[in-house]
């Protein structure tokens, strides 16, 4: 007992410690009220944390050190908040700087963890589980057999990254499938090209933005420009695809925002501390001069893709087409810390220009389209008899050769002349309501 009392007054002292240490500035900004209650310690919960540090140090089947127990005490603090905040040791921020900075070998997967799963938010274009078919809300409930309950989101990535050319099995549970299945992946670079663009008919183009990066502003205008010269002239209109893209840097959301507005609010940030209060506008300069655009979303579009839809919905700019959007509304900040690592903890949350906050509730498109599959015959195992399967069958009277399956062209992968995937039916809704917008104009 004498050695938990010593470990619970030297853990007060050094909170109180502290607390005391910063208290200065906190009394030069707030009234008596509030100091009051910022200087406060919950001893009654601090006496618990004691008395359970002080039962594991004794009587734990194996000997556990204080920098372990200290710091998985500080990731249950902060994994207690939210999905998104967490505690980073020195191995994982350096991970995190390279993920954002560096060449590395992945899956190009945008990732978040709920009910003790990874959750796919979405794929990224071009990437190993893109080509793979992973969707977004998929849950990934192993990694190479290896359990994900109980695996922190850090770790569940660093599993993900690995040599390029490896492979991985993920067991993925998807909504509208019986059972869990099995997708193996080879890791590849991951190499974002964030803006790809071109003509869907004479006057009609199409931009795809697959993730914001700092540079997406250029890359869109310069992406208009080349659509323009293309087609010989102005655009009539654009269909903006923002489809699985999983957020980015604000900066390049706001650009591709002001991009298309002339005055007004884009987006504006609330949090407890002054440097979360941000409020971002829009400068003089449509680079469509007015023509319509039609915004396609989806479960998979986050974050800074949900601040340029709800921008240009609020401002009656751009019609938004597709499925609600995922609803991540909130801003993480990374602070470093004394020892090597970081902390990244939410400090605010995003809101409209109409001040609607997107947290948890997404974009609501103004034309919902339900979710289609279209799959060729030649994908099912049905397979139709014709009459040249007929065993004995009679000859062409034209004496022209019979055609048999191989050599019959079905190839409903193909796209139509101006560019346009048969497949995918969200982008041909949106095509026509342009084309009906032009019309009615």
């Amino acid at each position: 007992m004498l050695k938990q009392k010593n470990i619970f007054i030297l853990f007060v002292g050094c909170c109180l410690g502290v607390l005391f240490s910063t208290a200065g500035s906190v009394l030069a900004d707030k009234d008596a009220e509030q100091n009051e209650q910022a200087v406060s310690l919950p001893f009654e919960e601090l006496r618990t944390f004691t008395e359970v540090f002080g039962r594991i140090k004794q009587d734990y089947v194996e000997t556990v050190s204080d920098k372990d127990l200290l710091e998985n005490a500080i990731r249950g603090m902060l994994v207690g908040l939210d999905p998104h905040s967490s505690y980073l040791d020195t191995e994982e921020y350096k991970e995190l700087k390279v993920g954002t900075t560096g060449r590395f070998g992945g899956l190009g997967i945008q990732v978040t963890m709920e009910d003790g799963f990874v959750k796919v938010i979405s794929p990224i274009d071009d990437t190993p589980a893109q080509r793979a078919g992973i969707e977004p809300g998929d849950l990934i409930i192993k990694l190479d057999d290896q359990p994900v309950k109980g695996m922190s989101l850090t770790n569940a990535v660093k599993i993900m990254r690995g040599e390029v050319g490896s492979k991985i099995v993920l067991t993925i549970v998807r909504e509208g499938e019986e059972a869990p299945f099995d997708v193996t992946l080879v890791r590849d670079i991951i190499k974002v090209k964030s803006v790809r663009s071109r003509i869907l008919e004479d006057g009609f183009g199409y931009i795809r933005i697959s993730s914001f990066q700092s540079p997406t502003g250029e890359a869109l205008k310069d992406a208009v420009d080349e659509l323009k010269k293309e087609n010989g002239g102005p655009l009539k209109g654009l269909v903006l695809d923002l489809r699985n893209n999983p957020g980015g840097v604000l900066d390049g959301a706001v650009s591709v925002s002001d991009a298309f507005l002339n005055s007004g609010k884009i987006v504006y940030t609330e949090g407890r501390i002054k440097d979360s209060q941000m409020e971002f506008n829009a400068t003089p300069g449509d680079l469509l001069d007015g023509a319509p655009i039609v915004v396609l979303i989806n479960a998979g579009s986050a974050s800074a893709s949900e601040i340029v839809a709800g921008a240009l919905q609020d401002h009656k700019r751009a019609i938004i087409m597709g499925t609600k959007s995922f609803g991540k509304g909130s801003v993480q900040t990374i602070m470093p810390t004394g020892n090597g690592g970081a902390v990244k903890i939410t400090t605010a949350r995003y809101f409209t220009p109409a001040g609607r906050s997107i947290q948890a509730t997404g974009i609501e498109p103004d034309i919902e389209l339900e979710r289609l599959k279209l799959e060729s015959l030649e994908a099912s195992s049905f397979k139709p008899i014709k009459e040249a399967d007929l065993s004995g069958h009679l000859a062409n009277g034209n004496g022209k050769k019979t055609k048999t399956p191989e050599n019959t062209k079905e190839n409903d992968n193909e796209e139509d002349p101006k560019g346009v995937d048969m497949r995918d039916y969200p982008l041909k809704e949106a095509l026509n309501l342009l084309k009906g917008i032009v019309i009615l104009k």
